[in-house]
């Protein structure tokens, strides 16, 4: 009973538009209130799910990408992949794909992704002819490729709640975010073609080149983080730090578009930013207690395992409970509540935790993208002024490749843990 009153209160408050983080917390309090536990425990659980090490590079990354977006990586990476594929039919929605590639290693956000690479290209592509919901469905579906390409943050959050190799995680999200961004092409190219779309001019190989040199230190710093962790240089709390002074480094003299007066507005962003993140982290922990004191997590599993003892069923269940969550819930908070729950599941059918997690950030990055409540579709959506109806029906075809990426994901480890096997070797 005290159970459903706490997912009552918890779901009711996300539909009237409670921050997600408050609806964790309000519904926690209304539970203890409830059963009379001590209101002591709530400080307790917040501080227990924040103590990490590890968590410490959320800040390190998210101020690294607010430098690096800052410093005009956005305008950068947009013109370098414009000038490769910008002559093909629907050049602009390949390269508003390409860029979406370029900047997951910047910003590892879906939403920041969203919202720089949209603002700027979702215009662009109405100016050139493209339709309005055309446009924002590229957007909002290539946005899904930004936290599988590392820098994660969805990843460093898994590593942390599993105590799995973050630098594992963030290899693996890189074949399936490749599949991902290529699915995406194609089905950008097939449209395009279909309806006739712009194509720009052929570049010659030397204005692609000062392109390519113009967007490749920022492309570096993924490689930088990437080197440094697997070769065992620096921990990823490290790695944020070094991609702090990177990006700080070539923001003020490589591109000299970050300013000294900028910083403290920066910063200040970036502290926001990680609070809000760093405070959902702790409410989610307590949330998550709650749900463990309550045998929650064991329900769900004896639930799912009631319902057909065939591994193909069974992971079909959890993609389809993630789709649906990932749907309304932020993905950081449906990440520390349900993995917890769902990966003795996973590990139950044999499935590696690593292939476990990328999985699940990628159903839950499509989810996002997915009406009718994606946060990234009603962001995409607003920048193109399109209904939310017509953005949706655009989106299908993109959302039916994502899908299939996710099925190839689940059913074939190979594909998420080949990378790491590698590195492990």
């Amino acid at each position: 009973m005290m159970a459903l009153i706490l997912f009552l209160s918890f779901i009711v408050m996300i539909f009237v538009g409670v921050p997600i983080a408050f609806s964790l917390g309000l519904s926690s309090l209304i539970y203890l209130l409830l059963t009379d536990i001590s209101l002591s425990i709530i400080p307790q659980k917040m501080f227990e799910g924040i103590n990490s090490f590890t968590l410490l590079c959320i800040p390190g990354f998210i101020l690294a990408g607010n430098l690096m977006n800052a410093g005009g990586i956005t305008k950068r990476i947009i013109a370098f992949t414009n000038n490769i594929v910008g002559h093909i039919r629907g050049g602009l929605g390949l390269a508003n794909v390409g860029a979406s590639m370029g900047f997951a290693g910047i910003s590892g956000t879906a939403l920041a992704d969203t919202a720089s690479i949209g603002s700027v290209m979702i215009p662009s592509m109405k100016k050139e002819g493209y339709d309005a919901s055309f446009s924002v469905a590229v957007t909002s579906s290539s946005s899904t490729i930004g936290p599988i390409i590392p820098p994660s943050l969805p990843m460093i959050i898994l590593g942390t709640l599993a105590t799995v190799s973050i630098g594992d995680l963030f290899i693996a999200g890189v074949i399936p975010g490749i599949l991902l961004a290529t699915g995406l092409m194609i089905v950008t190219y097939v449209i395009s073609a279909k309806r006739k779309y712009p194509r720009g001019e052929r570049q010659s190989f030397p204005v692609i080149f000062k392109s390519f040199w113009g967007a490749f230190w920022a492309l570096m710093m993924t490689v930088v983080i990437l080197f440094g962790i697997l070769s065992g240089y620096f921990t990823p709390t490290e790695a944020s730090i070094v991609a702090v002074v990177y990006a700080t480094l070539v923001g003020l003299f490589i591109y000299r578009d970050l300013k000294i007066r900028e910083m403290p507005k920066i910063i200040l962003d970036s502290m926001v930013g990680a609070a809000g993140i760093m405070v959902l982290v702790g409410f989610a922990n307590l949330f998550g207690w709650i749900l463990v004191s309550e045998r929650i997590p064991q329900l769900v599993a004896d639930f799912i395992l009631s319902i057909s003892d065939n591994p193909i069923i069974i992971i079909l269940l959890i993609n389809l409970l993630l789709l649906f969550v990932g749907t309304f819930m932020e993905t950081i908070a449906a990440i520390v509540i349900l993995f917890p729950v769902l990966l003795p599941i996973a590990t139950q059918l044999g499935m590696d935790p690593v292939h476990f997690g990328v999985m699940m950030v990628l159903n839950l990055m499509i989810g996002l993208s997915t009406p009718p409540v994606g946060v990234c579709l009603f962001v995409a959506s607003s920048i193109g002024k399109v209904s939310i109806g017509r953005a949706s029906v655009a989106l299908l075809p993109f959302l039916a490749v994502s899908l299939i990426v996710l099925l190839l994901v689940a059913f074939i480890p190979e594909i998420t843990l080949f990378l790491p096997s590698l590195f492990d070797n």
